[in-house]
């Protein structure tokens, strides 16, 4: 129930624009400027006591506690370790960062892509903070968190050994601003450990909120030449590297001169004319500022005799500064991955470049719910979340010159790294996308997904934080449902839809109601109502519970421990029209016609002739019943109904399928009556517990 309304406060907050780039969560509920204030009044220096200068701070198991690898270390502030301290000096550069003893060259390689985007970085490293004015042992830096952005408080406690810092350091040695951003992202990932191995883009989407692509370059597509163009003309961050066969070989450097093992950026791909025929061209940058390609189209050679002088100009051909232009051809044939994190709107400043729409979706995989897995199990497979996208406009410049809607589907698993810790893995994860017809508000259920092939897929599942795709398909409507690949495992993710158009995303809910007239009430079935109400013919709760006790006992298809006399009540808080707290005849006819329906229902659910129902059809026979629900309602039905095997009793099931029914007709009064500030589904996960 806690985590319940934690997630509910969220969505609250969120609502009012709490965990945006303007408005970023306070991690750990710390608030930079109001802890500053304070020790500045105080005259002392921060100290974090939620990543204290301790063993834990540093890891669990290689840099834990007891390990040989921490002996020695002691926690200094800047200050002590050199005489005149500087967070940043005369700009950021990549020659700030210079790997330690921890494993996270991903994450410098990150870090260091932020020096060649001032914007970027100035978000990440907010501005103002320095070790003379106003110092108070305190700093902040943003990182984006699984669909949301967070401020992260450190102090400036850094681990060092025998007075050189352990981790992150400058050439120089005296500037700190990555230092202390590695203390700050290894914080919101539990300790210095958990950063440990990894890859740049996981950093690259951390540093902006962005969704990557990875591509083999060595299985290219076809058009990844003007994916690149494009993904530039949406200001994009593209990064290249080429794969190293053992550590060894890292940064080892080519008789071409391309640095192996190394995370490059592609600022610009062009085409030209040589020749009377049209040869592309990438423009590639090495962050060290030197060491460039000495091949076709590098600086000096004989290519650039080809194109004319306007050309020349347009490609603003350069000298030695770590950046050349290589061939399309060349590019593909010497490196290995192609890295595309493709950004959000709210991180481009520049109006003039058109931008990708964003969407995104929070959800959970739970045993006897939701955590259906792939295709392979058909039995639970259509339990999973569901999230509908609706495609109406093609794309204005198509790459294959056949109209279609291009978006990137990516589905993120949370908070892998502080699972490490608890020694949990990560699932193996991935989506299918199915091509659906009818009303938007309806689930597709398993006459489709076991039936029909999707129509799209994750290339592959895999056990990492991201899975993520891209597809072109005609305009309509489809149903992207993300999975881990066995079921029963439960999980939290983010699933996010990029379009070059905008789309309608949406989940599913809810309801049909019955009506029924006294002319439907058989003349047989009045003999019998007068005789259960006796002479004021009304059935109380105490009669009713009677009823329906003795309806069930003697049959042994079902299992049931009787219903309560609470559920009776819930019955007749419905079904009471006028409300006298008792059922007259239509009321009561409504009722056993409701029964008989969810009878009806149960029997044909209760596959293995048990007597009970798996909840992991629970959502099918809501379904049959009337009802549609998201993951978030049928997660509270199967902790509130089931047993420890995941099963689901008569008086339980009817129990469950009259709350709903009240829940939301109760819903719509209040909603009418009073000025009330609550979601549907949050009103029915409450209240359902």
């Amino acid at each position: 129930m806690t985590s319940f309304a934690n997630r509910v406060a969220c969505q609250q907050n969120r609502a009012k624009g709490v965990g945006t780039i303007e408005n970023a969560v306070k991690f750990c509920q710390q608030d930079f400027e109001t802890l500053r204030q304070q020790c500045l009044s105080k005259g002392r220096l921060f100290e974090d006591d939620c990543f204290p200068a301790h063993s834990r701070s540093l890891g669990y198991k290689d840099l834990g506690p007891y390990s040989c690898k921490t002996s020695g270390i002691v926690w200094k502030r800047p200050t002590e370790l050199c005489s005149n301290p500087q967070f940043i000096d005369d700009g950021a550069t990549r020659t700030d960062i210079c790997q330690g003893s921890l494993g996270d060259c991903w994450l410098l390689a990150a870090i260091a892509s932020l020096t060649l985007d001032q914007q970027i970085l100035a978000q990440v490293v907010p501005a103002g903070q320095s070790f003379t004015q106003d110092y108070a042992g305190i700093f902040h830096f943003q990182f984006w968190q699984y669909g949301e952005w967070v401020d992260v408080v450190i102090d400036d406690r850094l681990p060092t050994r025998d007075g050189k810092l352990l981790f992150v350091h400058s050439e120089e040695g005296s500037e700190f601003w990555g230092a202390l951003l590695e203390k700050a992202y290894a914080k919101v990932n539990g300790c210095y450990e958990a950063l440990s191995g990894g890859n740049a883009i996981e950093g690259f989407e951390d540093f902006t909120g962005g969704i990557a692509e990875i591509f083999t370059l060595s299985k290219a597509p076809p058009q990844l030449f003007k994916i690149i163009q494009k993904a530039l003309r949406l200001g994009s961050l593209i990064g290249c590297s080429i794969a190293v066969t053992s550590s060894s070989k890292t940064e080892s450097i080519t008789t071409l001169k391309l640095v192996k093992g190394h995370t490059y950026s592609l600022t610009a791909a062009e085409e030209v004319n040589v020749r009377g025929q049209q040869v592309q061209l990438v423009r590639i940058r090495n962050p060290w500022g030197k060491v460039e390609w000495t091949g076709p189209w590098s600086d000096g050679s004989c290519e650039w005799s080809y194109i004319s002088q306007d050309e020349k100009s347009k490609l603003n051909k350069v000298a030695e500064d770590g950046e050349f232009w290589i061939s399309y051809s060349d590019f593909i044939g010497n490196f290995s991955r192609l890295e595309i994190c493709n950004l959000t709107p709210d991180l481009l400043t520049d109006n003039t470049k058109s931008c990708w729409n964003h969407y995104q979706f929070e959800g959970r995989w739970r045993v006897g719910s939701t955590a259906g897995g792939c295709i392979n199990h058909s039995a639970t497979f259509p339990s999973n979340p569901q999230f509908l996208v609706h495609l109406e406009d093609v794309d204005d410049d198509p790459l294959d010159d056949k109209d279609g809607c291009t978006f990137l589907v990516g589905l993120m698993q949370k908070d892998g790294r502080r699972k490490r810790m608890l020694n949990q893995d990560l699932e193996t994860i991935g989506f299918a996308i199915y091509k659906y017809k009818g009303c938007s508000n309806v689930r597709l259920g398993p006459d489709v997904l076991l039936r029909q092939r999707p129509v799209a897929m994750s290339s592959t599942f895999i056990n990492t934080r991201e899975v993520c795709g891209r597809f072109t398909l005609p305009p309509g409507d489809y149903a992207i449902i993300p999975s881990t690949f066995m079921p029963h495992k439960n999980g939290s993710f983010i699933l996010r839809v990029f379009s070059e158009k905008k789309l309608f995303c949406s989940l599913c809910i809810f309801i049909k109601q019955e009506q029924i007239s006294e002319k439907d009430v058989d003349p047989y079935f009045k003999e019998i109502f007068k005789k259960i109400a006796g002479s004021d013919m009304e059935v109380s709760t105490f009669e009713l519970e009677n009823v329906l006790n003795e309806a069930v006992s003697n049959r042994t298809d079902i299992k049931t421990d009787g219903f309560s006399l609470e559920t009776c009540r819930l019955i007749i808080s419905l079904m009471d029209k006028d409300e006298s707290a008792k059922l007259g005849l239509m009321e009561f006819h409504l009722l056993w016609s409701k029964i008989q329906k969810y009878l009806e229902i149960f029997k044909s659910l209760d596959t293995d002739n048990s007597g009970t129902m798996s909840s992991h059809e629970m959502r099918n026979a809501a379904i049959k019943a009337g009802f549609q629900i998201d993951s978030s309602v049928l997660q509270a039905i199967v902790n509130r109904y089931a047993d420890a095997q995941y099963a689901i009793d008569f008086d339980s099931f009817v129990s469950c399928l009259i709350k709903l029914e009240m829940l939301f007709s109760r819903f719509l009064l209040i909603q009418t009556t009073c000025c009330i500030h609550v979601f549907l589904l949050q009103w029915m996960c409450l209240a359902i517990y």
